[in-house]
């Protein structure tokens, strides 16, 4: 047996994979994307901003030591996966492009409305604030559900045959799909949007039920889920930089958080190639918060 199977370029190779990252212009589907193109994959990227994309593919398709271009390659596909019709678009256009996809990245996903609070002691305040308020109303849960939840669902079985075909050509290799999920899926806290964090539980159960249902149905794909902690985005910080970045101060973290600071690109990076690659892991969640959890609690 050979020392060539335990090199990093072995283990974690993605060269020459094809994959689709959902809001894949920011945030963590951005840092998915960089994860995956830059060890030579060729990665589409797909939103609801043409503009936003076109910005990803022009700013990171170069390294940026020596403006060379990047071993893998990233193009932008326009979509709104909340809409099906809109997803069955996007499948046409990458089975038009494509013989098969070996990698799947269900990032997209959206927050939901707070409650300005859930530690009300008198049950008629607390019922006013959670039956009444502007967060208990059915489209922000409709909402939170559709984007989190239901796109994950109606992605993953859009593309089964392209995902089939990529664990049919390659040997050693089953196609993958990832969630993006929370650890606000996985916490007993509700932390003022019990919405959000209904929504990311389901997703969690949701990438078991979809894990089992295939291997029963007798189809060689994996399907995991990545449950981050904060990490920078949109999402968490309202908006991002001309690089298609965002920023949270590390200081808002110490004490909060055991590593004391948000989750840096590179640790989601690492995590999106474990997951792809690993051949030996189905159904599974991968907790990437810096101990939250340890400090928070799980349900």
């Amino acid at each position: 047996m050979s020392n060539d199977q335990f090199k990093l370029q072995n283990i974690f190779n993605v060269h020459g994979r094809v994959a689709l990252v959902t809001g894949g212009g920011s945030g963590i589907g951005l840092m998915a994307t960089q994860a995956l193109a830059v060890n030579g994959a060729k990665v589409y990227i797909t939103g609801r901003s043409e503009e936003k994309l076109a910005r990803v593919v022009e700013r990171y398709k170069q390294d940026d030591d020596h403006n060379n271009p990047i071993p893998g390659e990233i193009i932008a596909t326009p979509a709104d996966i909340t809409s099906k019709q809109s997803i069955s678009k996007l499948v046409e256009e990458i089975s038009r492009r494509e013989e098969k996809l070996d990698i799947l990245i269900n990032n997209a996903g959206v927050s939901s409305t707070h409650h300005a609070t859930a530690e009300l002691e008198d049950p008629e305040a607390l019922r006013q604030e959670l039956f009444h308020g502007e967060a208990s109303g059915f489209e922000n849960w409709e909402s939170a559900y559709r984007t989190n939840v239901y796109q994950c669902f109606l992605t993953t079985t859009a593309l089964l045959p392209l995902l089939s075909r990529g664990s049919e050509g390659s040997t050693g290799w089953s196609s993958t799909v990832i969630n993006i999920t929370s650890i606000s899926g996985i916490i007993k806290t509700a932390q003022h949007h019990f919405a959000y964090n209904a929504s990311k539980a389901a997703a969690i159960h949701l990438t078991r039920m979809l894990a089992h249902e295939l291997v029963s149905s007798g189809l060689k794909l994996r399907v995991n889920n990545i449950a981050p902690g904060v990490f920078p985005s949109e999402m968490t910080t309202g908006e991002s930089d001309e690089a298609q970045k965002s920023h949270i101060p590390k200081e808002k973290f110490e004490g909060k958080v055991p590593a004391g600071r948000p989750g840096k690109d590179e640790d989601m990076a690492s995590a999106v190639l474990f997951a792809a690659t690993n051949q030996y892991l189905n159904g599974q969640t991968i907790v990437v918060d810096g101990g939250y959890v340890l400090s928070t609690g799980t349900v």
